[in-house]
C-alpha cells in the first residue's frame, strides 16, 4: 500500500514510517525538517513541507492509498490551531486527491473519553499545563468527524518509549478514570498501520493502552 505519514520526525510518527517499511509498504514522509528523520529506504520518500500549507501537502498525498496522523508540537503555552488547522489542510488535500482513508493519533481524555486518563492528568496535567493544547485537539477531532472521509480516530494514553509490547487493550471503553494508563509510541504506531486494512474501527474513536 502507498501511505503518507505527517509528522513522521515524531516518536509516533517514525514508529510509523520503520514498522510500514518493514511490512512492505511504500512510505511517504511528510516532515517540516526532513534531517530529523534518520530513516532511509528505497520505499521511502521523504516531502518537505507544513501542514499549514496545503500545496506541500497535496504535493504529497497525490498519488497515495491512505494517510496515517501522527501530527503534535511543543507550542503548548500559547493559543494556536496547529493541530485543528493543519488537519483540515489534510482533509482538504485529501479530497482533491481522491484519498479516502485516514488514521488519525489525538488522545485519551477527547471528546467522550474526557476523564479515561486518570485523576493526574484530568485533574492537573490537561487543565493546568496542556489545557490550548487539548482544547485543539478537541476541535482537530471535529474536523475529522465531519470530513465525510474513511476516518479512525486512535487515542492512545500517556505515550512513552519503550519497545513495543505487541500485546495491548484497545476499544472504546479503554483507560482509567483514577490510574493513568501508558503505552509504547510503537505499539500505537502498530494499532495504526492495522487499521488501514481493518474496518472494525471505522467511524469510530478506539481508545489504546497497554
Amino acid at each position: 500500500m502507498r501511505i503518507v505519514v505527517i509528522g513522521a520526525s515524531g516518536g509516533t510518527g517514525r514508529q510509523i514510517v520503520e514498522q510500514a517499511l518493514e511490512l512492505g509498504h511504500s512510505v511517504t514522509a511528510f516532515v517540516r525538517e526532513p534531517g530529523r528523520l534518520p530513516v532511509r529506504h528505497d520505499a521511502l520518500r521523504i516531502v518537505a513541507g507544513n501542514v499549514l500549507d496545503p500545496s506541500s501537502l497535496a504535493e504529497a498525498i497525490r498519488g497515495s492509498d491512505a494517510v496515517l496522523c501522527a501530527l503534535g508540537h511543543k507550542r503548548w503555552f500559547y493559543p494556536n490551531s496547529i493541530l485543528s488547522s493543519g488537519t483540515a489542510n489534510i482533509i482538504d488535500a485529501m479530497k482533491n486527491t481522491g484519498v479516502r482513508r485516514l488514521v488519525c493519533e489525538t488522545s485519551l481524555g477527547v471528546g467522550n473519553s474526557f476523564g479515561r486518563l486518570g485523576l493526574y492528568y484530568t485533574l492537573f496535567v490537561v487543565p493546568f499545563i496542556l489545557p490550548l493544547y487539548y482544547w485543539d485537539k478537541h476541535r482537530q477531532e471535529r474536523v475529522i468527524r465531519s470530513s465525510g472521509l474513511d476516518w479512525v480516530i486512535v487515542r492512545p494514553g500517556a505515550l512513552n518509549n519503550r519497545p513495543p509490547r505487541g500485546e495491548y487493550r484497545h476499544g472504546p471503553d479503554v483507560g482509567s478514570w483514577i490510574l493513568t494508563l501508558g503505552i509504547s509510541r510503537a505499539d500505537v504506531a502498530d494499532f495504526m498501520l492495522r487499521q488501514l486494512s481493518d474496518d472494525t474501527y471505522l467511524h469510530s474513536s478506539p481508545g489504546v493502552a497497554g
